[in-house]
């Protein structure tokens, strides 16, 4: 705590200690994206093979085994070799061993979480609050990648987001805890009805469960009064990407479009400036 409280009696001090922390927490975001829906797959297939008598092959892959490694080569990555960004500017983009290029998402995310962290740390500080809201914003960070890599938004990022919403807010980080319980119930509930309704109209699924739950965490976070404020920002900034993909040929009309990158951007957007929003728009249409 006193560590805290010397950090945040100078921003500068405090926005630069978030940016280098999270540099090293945005390395290890690019981990949890790639591996993820990894081990959900082995997971998957270990039940399909236990389901049929098969005995399920033993392969040990998760967060930290096995290490890291060249996909090309497997060539193995060394902790210098690692470093964020640095390494990346270091070794050209390409890989030590083979010279096979590395994708530039690495060092993207790594800076994007850096700087998202930094600006984090220069509105709330370091305290319980700004640091709540960083652990949030790197899970969407984790979710954002994985639902556009694999339209898989997975169980063991969004309930414990939930559970940690309602946990914060029962201290009332964000709102109280009955319009945080309120939210987490509203936001399933809104989605599920939705798919449900647009599912007996056309007989096609139009999003996943993972968009009912994530949305029920982003509620469980910033309260059942800014739900409206999530999904009318994530239709409006879903509906205008999707518009521009479908015009740049980037996606097919029929392809499904994933909906939780637009539902985190908007759920980010909404905790931190969510009441300030509703306040100015009260404003105006009192006018």
């Amino acid at each position: 705590m006193i560590l805290l409280d010397t950090l945040n009696a100078s921003p500068a001090l405090t926005v630069g200690v978030a940016f280098i922390f999270a540099l090293m927490i945005g390395s290890f975001l690019n981990v949890v994206i790639y591996r993820v829906p990894k081990m959900m797959e082995l997971e998957w297939q270990a039940q399909i093979d236990e389901m049929q008598g098969k005995e399920p092959e033993e392969t040990r892959f998760n967060l930290a085994i096995p290490a890291s490694s060249c996909p090309n080569c497997g060539h193995k990555i060394r902790w210098y070799e690692n470093l964020p960004v640095i390494s990346y500017l270091l070794q050209k983009g390409k890989c030590n061993g083979c010279a096979a290029p590395i994708s530039m998402r690495y060092p993207i995310v790594e800076l994007f979480t850096a700087l998202i962290s930094a600006f984090v740390a220069s509105v709330y500080g370091l305290n319980e609050i700004g640091l709540a809201v960083m652990f949030f914003t790197w899970v969407l960070i984790c979710l954002t990648m994985i639902d556009y890599d694999t339209q898989l938004l997975p169980d063991n990022m969004t309930l414990p987001l939930l559970w940690l919403g309602l946990l914060v807010n029962s201290f009332g980080m964000f709102t109280s805890l009955h319009m945080a319980v309120a939210g987490a119930m509203l936001g399933y509930l809104s989605l599920w009805s939705i798919y449900w309704l647009f599912k007996l109209l056309t007989g096609k699924e139009g999003m996943g469960y993972g968009d009912f739950k994530l949305l029920a965490a982003l509620g469980a976070w910033a309260g059942a009064d800014q739900l409206p404020v999530i999904i009318l920002f994530s239709s409006l900034v879903g509906a205008i990407f999707g518009i521009m993909m479908i015009i740049l040929k980037r996606h097919e009309r029929q392809n499904p479009i994933p909906f939780g990158p637009y539902l985190a951007v908007a759920g980010w957007i909404t905790l931190i400036w969510g009441q300030d929003i509703v306040h100015k728009y009260l404003q105006l249409i009192s006018v």
